[in-house]
């Protein structure tokens, strides 16, 4: 799967199975609820805190993946095609940060 083969999924199941879409407004709301669960996730994971009953980190993937879904209907609703965004995105971090990291002591402890 591509990533504009996954726009387009996500663009043909919102018309079709979903009806239309969110305005960008609430999707962005969405968007937020979404990438909290994921942090909900990770800080039990990762941090401090643990898993209350009924609880797993299993969930993890799923959440990432809603993530993806909301962003690629933001794009879609703002016209933009997020593989040739992404490409653009990776050719301006090996411009901006070709020798960033590699000259930072912090990256080494």
């Amino acid at each position: 799967m591509t990533i504009r083969g996954a726009q387009k999924m996500v663009d043909n199941w919102i018309l079709t199975t979903g009806i239309r879409y969110f305005s960008p407004l609430t999707n962005m709301a969405v968007l937020a609820e979404e990438v909290g669960e994921v942090a909900r996730i990770m800080a039990r994971r990762y941090g401090d805190q643990s898993f209350k009953d009924g609880e797993s980190d299993a969930a993890l993937a799923d959440e990432l993946a809603d993530v993806m879904w909301v962003v690629m209907a933001l794009a879609n609703q703002s016209g933009i095609d997020l593989a040739d965004a992404f490409r653009k995105n990776l050719d301006k971090k090996d411009c901006r940060d070709s020798e960033r990291h590699r000259n930072n002591p912090k990256l080494y402890n």
